[in-house]
């Protein structure tokens, strides 16, 4: 929030740069609803190959209402899926499809808002919170930012809660009519694919069922709402919307984007598409995870790339985090030779990675 008119004088010009002016674009100038069935999608496969690799795509009604037979081959494809790609598509969650598109729609009006609006509700601890603006975060060990603006929503707790000191109050921006009630809602609904997806883990990882419970209950959890405006003709050329990184947190459950872009690295270092159909849910596994199964589960390094297209990009990544005092400790059935990584507390690491990635200063 410091020095605000400078901040409003360069984010004005980079809106006036905006290819086809559609960054400044007016919500009465687009569709009053989003209709999902229009979003981009391609094949979830690499370019280049003879032999092509697919995400796999799994049900998640078969784990929590399915036969034996059908869950156990869910904990089975869950796992090898995550290990293998560090990613999987989910179908038949419990997440619905209107409340996807309604969230879609409120984020359109949302950042066709007017900079100066936008910026009242920036500077929230670090980001932590509310508004954070084009070109201030940048992938760890990046020389140049992301092409990217964002809006954090983070868990609601009581103001003598134990983790009050921990979390920032949540704001809400008063424009945008029934924001608060949508977030909060699909926070929830998110949190709970989150929970089902780590207690599937647990059987193949050889711990309690209620082992990540324990670990997430209360957790520090953030919904990243995010604009990916135009690219500028002036840009950086060597900006990307997001430049290959890796998650901080344990897993990342990322509804289907309005539009392409998304890539895996795999394996073999080639780039895969990942793109979900409307409705879908993509999942990753984030460095908490993979630091505490002592990379069983790698965190896999992924990346938002410039398009073709000239359309913003909208997306909603929920990234699920353990509370911070939470210790993330090697499980005894990843050991192997030895623990790679010295147990530490999720907030430390927290900390650390946000200074990474610019979002805290040091």
């Amino acid at each position: 929030m410091h020095e605000l008119p400078q901040t409003v004088d360069v984010l004005n010009d980079w809106v006036k740069a905006m290819m086809s002016g559609s960054a400044n674009q007016s919500a009465t100038d687009r569709s009053d609803k989003f209709d999902s069935s229009t979003a981009e999608a391609c094949p979830q496969q690499s370019q280049g190959r003879t032999g092509l690799r697919q995400v796999p795509t799994l049900s998640l009604n078969s784990y929590t209402t399915g036969t034996a037979a059908e869950r156990t081959r869910f904990i089975d494809q869950l796992y090898s899926g995550i290990k293998d790609y560090g990613f999987i598509v989910l179908q038949d969650h419990n997440v619905s499809r209107t409340l996807l598109d309604h969230a879609y729609t409120l984020l359109q009006e949302f950042y066709a808002l007017p900079v100066e609006t936008k910026l009242k509700y920036a500077g929230v601890s670090g980001g932590q919170r509310g508004y954070t603006p084009f070109g201030k975060e940048h992938a760890k060990d990046s020389p140049v930012m992301d092409l990217k603006e964002f809006w954090h929503v983070g868990r609601e707790i009581p103001e003598n809660h134990r983790f009050a000191s921990y979390y920032p109050a949540n704001i809400w921006p008063t424009e945008i009519h029934g924001f608060q009630t949508v977030f909060s809602e699909l926070y929830a609904a998110l949190s709970e694919t989150g929970r089902q997806l780590l207690q599937a883990l647990t059987g193949p990882l050889e711990v309690s069922s209620t082992y990540f419970d324990s670990m997430i209950n209360e957790g520090n959890s953030i919904l990243r709402l995010l604009h990916y405006p135009p690219i500028p003709a002036t840009a950086d050329p060597r900006c990307l919307r997001a430049a290959p990184h890796e998650d901080i947190n344990l897993i990342t459950i990322l509804p289907a984007a309005t539009a392409t872009g998304l890539q895996l690295k795999d394996r073999d270092g080639t780039w895969l598409d990942v793109v979900g159909k409307p409705g879908e849910l993509i999942v990753d596994a984030g460095d908490m995870l993979s630091r505490a199964t002592n990379d069983v589960i790698p965190s896999t390094t992924h990346q938002v790339v410039n398009t073709a297209s000239s359309s913003s990009r909208y997306s909603m990544p929920f990234f699920m985090h353990p509370h911070p005092e939470a210790i993330l400790s090697c499980i005894p059935s990843c050991r192997g030779a030895g623990a790679k990584y010295p147990d530490i507390a999720a907030y430390e690491f927290l900390m650390q990675r946000l200074r990474e990635i610019g979002l805290l200063k040091s």
